[in-house]
């Protein structure tokens, strides 16, 4: 895989070659709009809202609008003036425990490679980031725009996740909190008893992207089946709203302990199978 960035980790005097790598990966379905007489592609055409006509390339500018209707237009020496040095350098800030930042402000992971002649500094920074708790706070350019970002340690390296800036995120305050109700201790109890029942450790391989495997799927059967499309399957009735908290929460545990039973049997009856066919 080709690296994304190269450039250093910096923080007081220690500098550690790296190169910059995406962590994650999402594919998504591509689709094309058509026209539906003779499935020919849509194209998209640049119009000026004022007359409906086609604008070129060398016509169009970028504008800023202060005031409804009222634009300032924005040249590309203007983006000069205010465009932050690309150092190809990770500037560490500080370093600050990993509990006290909003996990709301994190947004994008990165690995982070050692390159040649940094690998006991890189050790170095993971290990004492492990061992304090603490992840580093740091500024960096990637492809001409400043970002904020943080170093964490992950496994036997380290990943860079950016961040959003605080003043991006929404304020909690501008949506409706729920009203004061007084849960009863049974209640209480029952809901623990639920989520004891439907807890488990952690294992990632058990979550898939069942929307896309299915909408795969379904374009497989209507390419064999020369563009013909199935009835879509009737949708279960959830219920909209929760009328007796307690006997809700009573039928959910009946339910996940029924699972639990068959699911015990099954692997009993499975293991005895095996011992006979030994």
């Amino acid at each position: 895989m080709r690296a994304l960035w190269k450039g250093t980790i910096s923080f007081g005097l220690v500098n550690i070659p790296v190169s910059l790598f995406p962590a994650t990966r999402r594919e998504d379905l591509k689709f094309h709009l058509l026209r539906r007489s003779d499935l020919s592609p849509i194209n998209y055409k640049r119009v000026a809202e004022a007359d409906g006509k086609e604008v070129p390339w060398n016509q169009i500018v970028k504008g800023y609008e202060y005031e409804k209707g009222e634009f300032v237009v924005l040249k590309e020496e203007d983006f000069a003036r205010v465009d932050v040095e690309a150092t190809q350098t990770v500037d560490i800030i500080n370093f600050v425990e990993i509990d006290e930042v909003d996990p709301l402000l994190f947004y994008k992971p990165y690995y982070l490679e050692v390159q040649r002649g940094g690998d006991k500094a890189y050790v170095l920074l993971r290990d004492s980031l492990t061992e304090s708790r603490r992840i580093a706070i740091a500024k960096v350019v990637i492809r001409s725009r400043q970002h904020l970002a943080a170093i964490k340690p992950q496994k036997k390296g380290l990943i860079l996740e950016l961040m959003h800036f605080p003043e991006e995120l929404l304020d909690t305050a501008e949506f409706k909190t729920p009203a004061a109700k007084s849960i009863r201790k049974n209640e209480m109890q029952m809901a623990k008893h639920l989520i004891e029942s439907m807890s488990s450790e952690w294992d990632p391989t058990q979550y898939n992207d069942e929307y896309h495997d299915a909408l795969e799927k379904m374009i497989e059967k209507k390419i064999e089946s020369g563009g013909k499309t199935a009835p879509p399957p009737a949708k279960k009735k959830r219920p909209t709203n929760v009328v007796d908290l307690m006997s809700v929460l009573q039928q959910s545990l009946r339910e996940k302990t029924h699972e639990t039973k068959s699911d015990k049997s099954a692997k009993k009856s499975l293991t005895k199978g095996r011992k006979k066919a030994a």
